[in-house]
Formats: structure tokens, C-alpha cells, sequence
């Protein structure tokens, strides 16, 4: 259903919350793989091995990858992705964390649709 009009390019939005329940299995799983990424330099792996040790959610930012989320995914290309991750203050029967809420963005097309339940 692709006309000249409709762009081939996809923004998907995901917002996920983990509960951590080992700091140290998150910390060390991020040293391991600063360890084995051959990429960095010297100093980009002392600055992000601090980083992970100083704080969980960095560390959690070093082991998702959002390219991993798409890399088997037949069709498509990657484009670009940004991510981050923050620790925050979390109450699952709170309204602000209904997932099934409108995020008051007026042009997005998933607004328009019908729940059927």
C-alpha cells in the first residue's frame, strides 16, 4: 500500500521499565562486554567502564541495543536509533504508567484507531 506520498521510513516508539534485581549481574555483564568491544580506545573504554560501575541504568544502556531489536527483521534497515536509560521512581498502579493512555500526540495515526475490547 505504497503510494509516492507515503514515505518509506517508520519512527517506532517503545518505552520499556525493568526492575534490576542483581546490580552486580548488570554491572559485570556491561564490563564484560566493554571488555570485548575491540572498537573502543583506551580512554572510551576507562571513561564507559565508570560510568557502568557508578551506575546501573548506564550500565543497562550499554546491554540494550535497539539495533538488536531489528537486526533479523526481514526488509528493513536501521536508520538511525537513540537511547537512554535513567533510574526512576516506579508505581505500576499509578495513571501515569497506564500504557493504554494517549500520549497527546495529535498526529499520530494509531490515535485514530478503534479499541476493541
Amino acid at each position: 500500500m505504497s503510494t509516492p506520498e507515503t514515505s518509506r521510513f517508520v519512527r517506532i516508539r517503545v518505552e520499556l521499565v525493568l526492575e534490576i534485581d542483581d546490580e552486580e549481574a548488570v554491572t559485570g555483564a556491561a564490563l564484560q562486554a566493554l571488555a570485548e568491544d575491540a572498537e573502543l580506545s583506551d580512554a572510551e573504554r576507562a571513561d564507559s567502564e565508570r560510568a557502568v560501575t557508578e551506575d546501573t541504568a548506564e550500565a543497562l544502556a550499554h546491554l540494550v541495543d535497539p539495533f538488536d531489536l531489528v537486526g533479523a527483521v526481514p526488509g528493513v534497515e536501521l536508520q538511525q536509533a537513540s537511547w537512554s536509560s535513567e533510574q526512576i521512581d516506579y508505581d505500576p498502579d499509578s495513571p501515569e504508567w497506564d500504557l493504554d493512555e494517549d500520549d497527546g500526540d495529535e498526529n499520530d495515526p494509531e490515535d485514530d484507531e478503534m479499541t476493541v475490547g
